[in-house]
């Protein structure tokens, strides 16, 4: 089921509560949802008290050049991977100094998909500072529809993982 704008607004909302009351910030690092992300969540009055930054990373060299993505795991592992959306959110927080970060990479269609990596095939990574120094994880994920119902549940379940994080 494709989340409505509603249901992303009170996911951001429930975000903002829980980064106020813990008094973290939070980073994006996109390439598949292009800032939809970082637009639900600084449609919220008062997200610039912990949301720091968005980075769109549509290309690799932008990968590469924004977050420190290295050349040779986007060559192994190409940029729809847990290689590349790990270095990615680990990137977005040591770049800028954010407490905790989403990263997302996926083929949202309705071309570019292969057999190992469909259409809908999206990768996270949300990554987190804390004493222990810079943690991260990720995981696969395959959505149905168009586009834009690819993106929608993309930025649903990044925000659900932050929420978790």
């Amino acid at each position: 089921m494709t989340p409505r704008d509603s249901e992303l607004r009170v996911l951001a909302e429930a975000l903002a509560e829980r980064m106020l009351s813990d008094g973290r910030t939070v980073a994006t690092a996109e390439s598949c949802t292009g800032g939809w992300i970082a637009k639900v969540i600084t449609d919220l009055p008062g997200s610039s008290d912990w949301f720091g930054y968005g980075i769109v990373s549509y290309s690799n060299p932008a990968k590469q050049e924004l977050l420190g993505v290295s050349p040779s795991t986007l060559v192994a592992h190409g940029a729809v991977s847990e290689p590349v959306v790990r270095e990615m959110a680990e990137g977005a927080i040591k770049r800028g100094g954010a407490d905790l970060a989403v990263a997302v990479s996926g083929v949202a269609g309705p071309t570019g998909g292969t057999p190992d990596k469909p259409v809908g095939t999206v990768w996270f990574a949300w990554a987190r500072l804390d004493g222990g120094g810079l943690h991260s994880q990720a995981e696969c994920r395959h959505f149905e529809g168009d586009r834009e119902a690819v993106r929608r549940q993309t930025v649903a379940v990044a925000l659900q993982g932050l929420l978790a994080s």
